[in-house]
């Protein structure tokens, strides 16, 4: 992920961030979610039936907030388009949900599908105000 400052890297493997899209009437949403930073890219595993899927699907552009939750003056954010794609047979909601000891699909309904977010950033922001 391109300037992410060293200082900030350890986020990236977080427990959880914030995602913020844009909903049909121009408002933010904001969800906590799972993710992985793999292979150099931040990606989530979003079910496509979701409210912040349609979003996306919508109006790709985006935010994901990763707090230090040890010290809440310390974040980064990474704004930019998120790009969708299938994740038929849910090869990686399976891995986002080895990171989380969990099975992801556990949590969806019947003859729900799952998508590969990955953010493609334009601006990221580390910020320590501590």
């Amino acid at each position: 992920m391109p300037d992410v400052p060293e200082t900030h890297r350890d986020l990236l493997d977080a427990q959880f961030a914030t995602l913020a899209t844009i909903d049909d009437d121009g408002y933010p949403q904001l969800t906590e979610v799972w993710f992985l930073h793999d292979d150099g890219e931040l990606r989530i595993s979003l079910n496509s039936d979701r409210r912040k899927t349609h979003n996306l699907e919508q109006r790709p552009e985006c935010s994901v907030l990763l707090l230090d939750v040890q010290n809440p003056y310390r974040y980064l954010e990474v704004r930019g388009r998120a790009r969708l794609e299938p994740d038929d047979g849910g090869s990686f909601a399976s891995k986002v949900g080895s990171k989380y000891d969990s099975d992801l699909q556990a949590y969806d309904r019947p003859g729900d599908a799952r998508v590969v977010v990955t953010v493609e950033p334009l601006k990221v922001h580390a910020v320590d105000m501590s």
